[in-house]
């Protein structure tokens, strides 16, 4: 029997494209940064404040929740910028923040606005919840929990009615699927030491994703190690075992991926849905079907897959052995862009500005408003004359079946 009757999926945004990914591909509610202070402030192209109206109009008119992540450590200096960020989430509509420092969430709580306890800070016990019940509804859980202590977290805040500001159960949120660090909550300080970059700051270097060779320094012996990206681990999917998350009783399941594409974020968020809707209407999950997901999922960038602390596997689970592994079969190269879209006759115009685009080819098609598609060309014209290819510097037409805008970006999907 699943207890949740409603589970909120919950999809990371990093651009407009992304976003209408997000939308368009089933999610209940979306989080995104600034370009200050959230922990992706260098990896991604981050949103400005005056783009906040825009992001909560789009996903309110899908009744998508939205929540702006402000989860960085601050200093005295940030806390002008803190107030001026919050007052704005709360002036436009955020729905909530994502908070790991006292002095936001401690404001937050003054002006009204809703906050998520980041799992930046660490939530492994009954009695941090308790603190924490003070000033928010939703707690995010460290990601380095099991689900046995996960489900015993739960279980205590409906025998002891921990209530949030709400006057409701506590909700615990936790992470299905993406990118995990090899620091506990993500308190890395390998990019400040190596590059005085702080990824407590949102300027992760990624020194764990590099390949080391590891010495034993007295007397010069190279170390035999296993895996060639010692401190890099694989992905976390849950995929496969997503009925005993929802089992044990979470509210929210958040997907990794702020810094990745569009095509990742369709993927993912596409493959959870269906997932979790199957799961909660008790219909039947085959392997054939698992398997279909996880091919899918494995189709955009990702570093092997493994099941995170949730199951409690070996550490020989927690990096890849080959190198190989990391990649993904297929990626994406850009071709053009498009010059018009002919919305009578479903045809498309494009000016092919690099490599060269063949007929038959799949494609995507990614914009701020489109947000991604995919298809194939199934008919290539060139300058009205039918074709096999068209080369850089052609303007080439073919039929797509949605609709398109100027400028939307045209790449080739291709086998590596």
């Amino acid at each position: 029997m699943h207890k949740s009757k409603k589970v909120e999926l919950l999809a990371p945004v990093g651009s407009f494209e992304a976003l209408e990914a997000a939308i368009n591909s089933g999610a209940d509610s979306i989080y995104f940064g600034l370009d200050q202070l959230n922990m992706r402030t260098r990896s991604v192209n981050n949103f400005y404040i005056s783009d906040i109206p825009f992001i909560v109009k789009q996903c309110k008119n899908k009744n998508i929740k939205t929540y702006l992540t402000i989860n960085t450590i601050i200093y005295d200096h940030d806390l002008f910028l803190i107030k001026k960020i919050a007052n704005n989430a709360k002036k436009f509509g955020i729905d909530a923040i994502i908070a790991m420092d006292q002095s936001i969430i401690n404001y937050a709580k003054s002006i009204n606005l809703k906050v998520h306890i980041s799992t930046q800070l660490n939530i492994t016990n009954i009695e941090s919840i308790k603190f924490y019940s003070f000033f928010a509804d939703t707690i995010v859980l460290s990601r380095e929990l099991s689900l046995i202590q996960i489900q015993n977290i739960i279980s205590n805040i409906k025998k002891n009615k921990i209530l949030g500001p709400s006057g409701k159960l506590i909700k615990i949120e936790i992470f299905c699927h993406g990118a995990l660090c090899m620091a506990i909550s993500g308190k890395c300080y390998l990019s400040f030491h190596s590059y005085n970059s702080s990824a407590n700051r949102g300027s992760c270097k990624q020194n764990c994703r590099k390949n080391y060779t590891l010495i034993e320094k007295n007397y010069g012996i190279y170390l035999d190690v296993k895996n060639e990206s010692l401190l890099s681990s694989k992905d976390l999917c849950t995929i496969n075992f997503l009925d005993k998350i929802i089992d044990s009783g979470i509210s929210l399941l958040k997907i990794e991926g702020r810094a990745r594409s569009p095509e990742y974020v369709a993927n993912t968020t596409s493959c959870y849905r269906e997932a979790i809707d199957l799961i909660l209407k008790k219909k039947p999950i085959t392997e054939s079907k698992i398997n279909f997901w996880l091919q899918k999922l494995n189709n955009v960038y990702n570093r092997g897959f493994y099941s995170g602390y949730y199951l409690g596997n070996k550490i020989e689970k927690w990096s890849t052995k080959k190198k190989v592994d990391f990649f993904y079969p297929k990626k994406k190269i850009y071709l053009g862009k498009v010059k018009n879209f002919y919305k009578k006759s479903m045809i498309g115009e494009f000016l092919i500005e690099s490599f060269h685009l063949k007929l038959n080819d799949s494609i995507y098609i990614i914009g701020m408003k489109t947000g991604i598609k995919k298809t194939f060309v199934k008919s290539l014209m060139v300058n009205d004359i039918k074709t096999n290819i068209a080369f850089k510097g052609d303007l080439c037409t073919f039929p797509i079946n949605f609709n398109i805008k100027l400028s939307d970006k045209l790449y080739k999907i291709i086998e590596k």
